[in-house]
């Protein structure tokens, strides 16, 4: 149960945080991978199959764009993520669910152990 009840708390935030990373800089996947499993303390440590259908479906939604492009010293180019203006727009709104939401949740639940 619990491992399910994680999945989905996991997918339905994932959107938000993508924009909020994409939004910091341009970024390709492999190195949102690394920043999700770094910054999450581990609990985003995502396989490449579960990022890029969000990015994929972010960029089929106008939220996000993409280029290729190269590091410094490197040949082989990437696939670089930006952020739209429609998407700075739509991780504001997701944002500003977020705090709501959690607010709400914390005052119902507020640490408390049912029956105690």
């Amino acid at each position: 149960m619990e491992g399910r009840f994680v999945q989905q708390m996991k997918k339905g935030v994932l959107d938000m945080i993508v924009l909020r990373y994409v939004a910091e800089k341009d970024t390709y996947g492999y190195e949102l991978l690394q920043k999700l499993e770094r910054e999450g303390d581990g609990f985003f440590d995502l396989k490449e199959g579960t990022l890029y259908p969000v990015l994929y479906r972010l960029e089929d939604s106008g939220l996000i764009g993409s280029f290729w492009g190269t590091e410094t010293g490197r040949s082989a180019p990437k696939k670089y993520y930006r952020i739209t203006e429609q998407g700075r727009k739509t991780y504001e709104e997701y944002w500003n669910v977020w705090r709501e939401f959690s607010a709400c949740v914390n005052q119902i639940c507020g640490g408390k152990t049912p029956g105690k």
